[in-house]
């Protein structure tokens, strides 16, 4: 399983579609464990070009802080999850408190 994670200056970045780049993390769910981590750097941002980006990245997930309606619907129709309302961490506590099941969400941050 891939999780991304929009990040700047080494934490979430609490708006999905102006994060200086993505943690790629693959995931072990069976054993809750991080396998893996790259940081990558989006194409620029443009309504509707993320989520094909993140398929073709091979994302099954995207934890943010917010995201707008349109985003999340076009990362519905390509079957990737999306979880918003995360806190401003690190990709790896947030991903271990995703697989440990113990992610605190709040609303969504973005209001578009």
């Amino acid at each position: 399983m891939r999780i991304a994670i929009p990040v700047a200056q080494g934490r979430l970045c609490m708006h999905f579609g102006h994060c200086e780049q993505f943690a790629l993390v693959d995931v072990d769910p069976e054993t809750k464990t991080i396998k893996g981590m790259q940081m990558v750097t989006p194409p620029p941002h443009q309504p509707g070009v993320l989520p094909p980006w993140m398929a073709e990245q091979g994302v099954n997930l995207v934890i943010a802080g917010g995201m707008g309606a349109r985003a999340i619907g076009f990362f519905d129709q390509l079957g990737i999850k999306v979880i918003v309302g995360a806190p401003s961490d690190t990709p790896e506590n947030i991903v271990q408190a995703y697989l440990n099941d113990t992610l605190v969400t709040g609303q969504n941050v973005c209001d578009h």
